[in-house]
């Protein structure tokens, strides 16, 4: 109990580390010549991250029999939905003003923003109801399926990355790997699982 206890402690310290780094540059004035893109990029790029590691934790769980590794994961998809947050902040804020109209008409020419935006409200029942209260509140097999919406906001984040970089892809292709991988890895083991055993046939004399 003390060593899963101690892992949350490393694993909450490591997650909250880029954002003491960001803060750090932010306060020493070196996020370079455009900090709002510097933070807009940093913040998405940590969001796809820490949803990766949060698909990863099942298919590990699975491969491994590590079953104290489900722990961390409403850990570390929390981080995922903080950072989203964060993302989303820093584009309404410095980017837009809080101007809700000039943010209307930004989302209408760019629609890479749109996609950005439904995948992180996609994170909100997902942070709502990771308690183990609310598994008991609707059940869990509804439960599971209202989290399966990871999967759709995972993809989500991939595609708005990939519209946004334009160009040069090769940092999106490597998350949608990443995610492409994760995903399958589930789909696999799902059905080893419902494979039936093979039958033993016992020779005759």
């Amino acid at each position: 109990m003390k060593e899963i206890k101690f892992y949350r402690v490393v694993v909450f310290v490591n997650s909250i580390v880029p954002l003491a780094l960001i803060a750090w540059d932010w306060y020493h004035k070196q996020l370079g010549v455009n900090p709002v893109e510097f933070l807009t990029r940093t913040t998405g790029m940590l969001t796809l991250i820490f949803l990766a590691i949060t698909l990863g934790v099942t298919p590990l769980r699975k491969v491994t029999s590590l079953q104290w590794l489900i722990q961390f994961r409403r850990m570390v998809g929390l981080f995922a939905f903080f950072y989203g947050f964060l993302h989303l902040t820093t584009y309404i804020w410095f980017d837009r003003s809080f101007n809700l109209k000039s943010t209307a008409a930004d989302i209408y020419q760019r629609p890479f923003i749109a996609i950005g935006m439904l995948s992180f409200f996609l994170m909100i029942p997902l942070a709502i109801t990771s308690t183990k209260g609310w598994i008991k509140r609707i059940g869990g097999k509804r439960w599971a399926r209202l989290h399966k919406l990871v999967y759709v906001s995972a993809i989500g984040g991939v595609v708005h990355f990939w519209m946004l970089v334009k160009s040069d892809i090769r940092l999106p292709i490597k998350f949608a790997f990443v995610i492409a991988v994760l995903l399958g890895s589930r789909f696999v083991i799902s059905n080893m699982k419902k494979k039936p055993p093979a039958r033993v046939i016992t020779p005759t004399a």
